[in-house]
């Protein structure tokens, strides 16, 4: 047990002091700030779809029979406190497997621990590494628990952070309690995130740049500039970005309805990246009476920009609602994420404590995803995208439902059935409905001082 030293008198009246102006109590004992966590996380994804009908196929269709697929990822997050108010974390990731096809052949993609390359050799490589400075600017003192990337300790209520470094865009934008996280929750990746948001990123999904982020109260603002890939869909990150770069910003605001917690997000963004021009891919098409491709209309700063709504309500502690609203002028192809203009979703989350299971969880959603009239003109006419392009087109919105069931095991393992049913895959009434069946096995363990 920690004892008071030997401090002189004038000390302890100025601590008694404290108390009595802040009506708090400092003498109480008050943890000490973490230095160090290491957190594991280890996820194991199968996927199986069967053989559905297709009128026809293209070079990017989903495969119309059955396909079997496995996926993994091993994670090490490792914080370290270098000041009180600096610290630096490093991400170590490992992944091996691959999706449905070549990870083409539906926009919202049925597997979110998926990157867009695909190996079955197991590939080390750096997912985080970035400095991360919280300057408190007052306002009572909150806990933080710790986490992967997350030391306990205290912070200020209202404050100021920056990051700088190699990260995920979603790992401080379009957050969700009941849907962001593939490993444990929803695994579409646009239930999971913003579909419309095609957000900066290389082909596993991350990017460097810098954050900010000012919380005050109820509210907080957030911005980031981040890298641009090369090219499309690409494992390189593009280092001229006075040219080409990713911006946005989002508002969050904080809010109990009773004793419920709910939360809104709106979000704005503008991207400027190489990407190419569908109506003069068209254009090009006709005059040379060809199939109109992107190559060609590909510049630097190219403009993609967009917004997104996000809401999360508590309506019990055993329910949650959810819902995103997506958009995105759909004038250049999509360069990082995924080939989707307008997506709406909502969903629930449920505990189990109604049917006596308190740490299982189930959780439904859906989704439905549009194309802007240019793109819908462009795959109509037998174009590709880096993600879809059934070499024709019959319109409709691609919609779809997930649902899946999580119940913890036994040293930190969870398991979880989850099910999709895709309506109209890639947009195309010609092809499906198509089912995909999925078992997820998660295991978490930490290594941190006590």
């Amino acid at each position: 047990m920690r004892t008071l030293p030997n401090l002189a008198l004038p000390a302890l009246l100025a601590m008694a002091r404290l108390c009595a102006q802040t009506q708090t109590d400092p003498c109480l004992a008050q943890p000490e700030a973490q230095r160090w966590s290491v957190y594991f996380q280890s996820t194991g994804i199968g996927d199986l779809h069967p053989g559905f009908p297709a009128q026809y196929s293209g070079p990017n269709s989903l495969p119309d029979y059955m396909e079997k697929r496995v996926s993994w990822t091993g994670t090490i997050f490792a914080d370290l406190r270098l000041t009180d108010d600096l610290d630096v974390v490093i991400n170590p990731e490992i992944a091996a497997g691959r999706g449905f096809g070549t990870v083409t052949g539906l926009a919202g993609f049925p597997n979110g621990e998926i990157p867009r390359v695909g190996a079955a050799t197991p590939t080390l490589y750096l997912a985080r590494g970035y400095f991360r400075y919280v300057a408190p600017l007052g306002g009572d003192a909150e806990m933080v628990e710790t986490g992967p990337n997350q030391l306990a300790g205290s912070q200020a209520r209202d404050r100021f952070t920056f990051v700088a470094g190699k990260f995920a865009a979603t790992d401080f934008f379009d957050n969700n309690t009941y849907s962001h996280d593939p490993r444990t929750q929803f695994i579409n990746w646009s239930i999971m995130d913003d579909g419309a948001w095609d957000y900066p990123a290389d082909v596993r999904g991350y990017t460097v740049g810098v954050y900010e982020e000012l919380t005050l109260g109820q509210w907080s603002v957030r911005n980031a500039t981040m890298m641009e890939p090369s090219v499309a869909n690409g494992p390189l990150l593009d280092t001229h970005v006075t040219k080409n770069r990713g911006e946005a910003v989002e508002v969050e605001r904080r809010y109990t309805i009773g004793s419920h917690p709910g939360t809104v997000r709106t979000m704005g963004y503008l991207n400027r990246d190489g990407g190419g021009s569908f109506l003069e891919a068209l254009h090009n098409a006709e005059l040379t009476g060809t199939t109109p491709t992107l190559d060609g209309t590909r510049r630097d700063g190219a403009v993609k920009y967009g917004f997104g709504v996000n809401v999360e309500q508590e309506l019990t502690r055993d329910i949650g609602v959810f819902g995103r609203y997506g958009w995105a002028d759909g004038k250049t192809e999509a360069w990082a994420f995924t080939q989707i203009d307008r997506s709406l979703s909502e969903g629930v989350s449920l505990g189990g404590r109604f049917w006596r299971r308190p740490q299982d969880h189930v959780g439904a959603a859906f989704a439905r995803n549009y194309l802007s009239g240019d793109q819908r003109a462009f795959l109509a006419a037998g174009g590709l995208g880096f993600i879809i392009g059934d070499g024709a087109l019959d319109y409709a919105p691609e919609q779809i439902f997930e649902t899946y069931y999580a119940v913890p095991l036994s040293y930190g393992f969870t398991a979880s059935l989850d099910y999709q049913h895709f309506v109209d895959p890639a947009y195309n009434q010609a092809r499906g409905p198509v089912s995909v069946y999925s078992l997820r096995l998660h295991w978490e363990a930490s290594w941190r001082p006590h």
